[in-house]
């Protein structure tokens, strides 16, 4: 062979052998892209939450769409499924495949995470095509045949709200919820159970029947929640239970002492509303229970606590058996603690409870601003009255007025003019309807204070200006917002008014407006001797603020008290000596209201040693006939407290 065809022999060769190697090559890489490309499609399908038999071998007995299904089925989530190292096998017509699963089950919690593996293989596939062998490893390393992945919730056990000397006033009580199942009987006779449903547990008949009637058709629609250790509620629930179409349900739910102890304070705990749910970031679930309205849910994040999660490798034939794969405990809600004293708070309902309008008694210990009571009548139909109702003082904004009054050089002891009526601007002010003849006339500041003579306050307006009003009020703990962390209100004097406005705020009408809680502050403030800021959650007392322009002063204070003590020796509130517990000292108040016929508040403050009183009522005779008598009450009912 000459040495041209040797050299063309050779190059030949060396041709056929790389040809060789990339064939080799290229037949290894396609069979891992073909093997990857089943095992990402497995992937994706595990994602959505379903798989496709299409890319498995289908055996006698063995549905791989199936039994995925059945595995995953206890899992409300789906999981984010990848695919990481692909290995061929020496024959290259097999492979194993990672599938690495990621579960995001607990918002707050970092994924349930872990490797699989798949089997693939071309063997006894048409064409060589590359199908998956199906085994439980598939969806998780370890599972059995007999097993099933179960997850469950773990709910944390919600925290109490106690009172002083940690009296419980909302916790876990079992009880029955009662409702109407739209499953058990037909359309009509739902809605006709509804309205005898709602009857026995006091609500709106037609209200609830609407709801029942809109709801689906295999609705469950709660009507109450029942204590079992309230006899009143036990038997309201074995009446509902006798009712066709009502079904009970035995629960344990966080209630209040009663079903109306506190609960514009406390408020009212149920399941989360789709709204609390899309705002908690996965935090709530569907089911879970919340705080809705008041503390229950101004501070749900601290009584709720945090759920745990658990999954379990369960066998199929015992649910609720089986290991342990992944779990996150829950964490228990931590107790509210509040200033509010259960027995002084049950003592205020107690008195309010014959009362029709709207009313409210608040109670404040003035040494450190603790509110001790914050109760509104059944007649505000829910509405904290104590904290949130707003309206004309009356006389009670005399100890404000007064105040002004001293500021501007009267004394108690200074003569003042009390006429029955005076006119301001063609605006005629009457004292109330049977002032005494013998508190008329030139009198010393103290007996029109203690009588509550209008006139006498109103002929000094001109000493006293709008601003110097809004200035005590200041000083008396008015014009703040409070920090109950519930909603509230203390009060609002005007900076300024016209003159016959100016005239009425002497004597607490006009613009002027006041809390219950409000006035409970000023009557504080006056016993303390400086502006108290009222707080009802322990550890959240407000943060100091700043001091008035012109702080209250131990004289003053000293001087109000003996004005209001003059309401009780010798004025308007003669009725309250000899109360139980000590002196009370006083401030009667009356506000007119409303066109013709003019209707009236009735108001009290009154201070008794280290505890400060406002009592309301809506609708009255007078403060010193309509509230003064539950003020009475109060006091008596506290003092067998101690």
């Amino acid at each position: 062979m000459s040495r041209t065809h040797k050299i063309v022999a050779a190059v030949v060769a060396v041709a056929l052998v790389a040809a060789g190697a990339f064939a080799v090559v290229w037949w290894q890489g396609s069979a891992e892209r073909d093997a990857r490309a089943l095992a990402q499609r497995i992937a994706d399908q595990a994602s959505r939450g379903a798989l496709d038999n299409a890319g498995f071998h289908v055996t006698a007995g063995v549905d791989p769409a199936a039994e995925y299904a059945t595995i995953t089925r206890g899992i409300a989530a789906k999981p984010a499924v990848t695919v990481g190292d692909v290995r061929l096998g020496p024959d290259r017509a097999s492979a194993e495949a990672v599938l690495h699963y990621r579960w995001p089950l607990l918002a707050g919690h970092p994924d349930w995470e872990y490797d699989a593996t798949v089997t693939l293989s071309t063997a006894g596939s048409p064409g060589g095509a590359w199908r998956a062998s199906w085994a439980p490893t598939v969806v998780a390393p370890g599972l059995a045949g007999d097993e099933r992945l179960r997850g469950r919730r773990l709910l944390p056990t919600r925290g109490a709200i106690v009172g002083a000397r940690d009296a419980r006033m909302a916790y876990n009580q079992p009880a029955t919820r009662v409702g109407v199942d739209k499953t058990t009987v037909d359309a009509a006779a739902a809605v006709a159970a509804a309205r005898r449903l709602a009857s026995v547990v006091g609500l709106d008949a037609e209200r609830y029947a609407t709801r029942v009637q809109k709801a689906g058709p295999k609705a469950y629609v709660e009507a109450a929640v029942l204590r079992d250790n309230d006899p009143m509620q036990a038997a309201q629930a074995e009446k509902a239970v006798a009712i066709e179409g009502v079904r009970p349900i035995k629960t344990v739910r966080p209630l209040g002492l009663t079903p109306s102890f506190a609960r514009p304070i406390l408020g009212v705990v149920g399941e989360a509303t789709p709204e609390i749910i899309e705002k908690s970031q996965g935090a709530v679930a569907a089911g879970d229970l919340v705080g809705l309205t008041g503390l229950q849910s101004r501070r749900d994040n601290v009584l709720r606590g945090s759920a745990g999660y658990q999954v379990l490798a369960e066998l199929r034939d015992r649910p609720g058996t089986g290991r342990e794969l992944y779990g996150v405990e829950q964490t228990d809600g931590r107790d509210l603690a509040l200033s509010i004293d259960v027995g002084l708070q049950q003592a205020a309902e107690a008195v309010l409870g014959p009362v029709k309008p709207a009313s409210a008694i608040v109670a404040i210990r003035p040494s450190d601003g603790a509110v001790l009571a914050a109760a509104s009548g059944q007649g505000g139909g829910g509405y904290s009255t104590a904290t949130l109702g707003q309206y004309a003082p009356g006389s009670t904004f005399k100890t404000v007025s007064g105040l002004a009054m001293l500021r501007a050089g009267i004394a108690p002891g200074s003569r003042v003019a009390c006429t029955p009526s005076i006119t301001v601007e063609g605006m005629r002010f009457d004292n109330f309807q049977g002032y005494p003849a013998s508190a008329l006339g030139s009198v010393p500041f103290s007996t029109a204070f203690a009588h509550s003579c209008n006139a006498a306050f109103i002929s000094n307006r001109d000493k006293v200006s709008q601003a110097d009003l809004r200035a005590a009020g200041d000083a008396l703990g008015l014009n703040v917002a409070p920090d109950l962390v519930v909603p509230g209100v203390l009060g609002e004097v005007p900076g300024d008014a016209p003159t016959v406005e100016h005239a009425a705020s002497m004597i607490g009408q006009g613009k002027v407006l006041a809390s219950p809680l409000g006035m409970a502050t000023v009557a504080a403030s006056i016993a303390k001797g400086e502006a108290v800021r009222p707080w009802l959650v322990e550890g959240e007392q407000p943060d100091a603020v700043a001091a008035p322009a012109r702080p209250l002063t131990a004289s003053e204070a000293g001087q109000l008290r003996s004005l209001m003590s003059g309401v009780v020796t010798t004025g308007g509130a003669t009725f309250l000596q000899g109360t139980p517990g000590g002196q009370v000292i006083a401030k009667t108040g009356t506000a007119s209201y409303g066109a013709a016929p003019v209707r009236f508040h009735g108001w009290m403050i009154a201070i008794q040693g280290d505890l400060a009183v406002a009592v309301f009522v809506e609708d009255g005779e007078s403060g010193a006939k309509t509230a003064g008598p539950l003020l009475k009450q109060f006091l008596t009912r506290a003092a067998a407290l101690r």
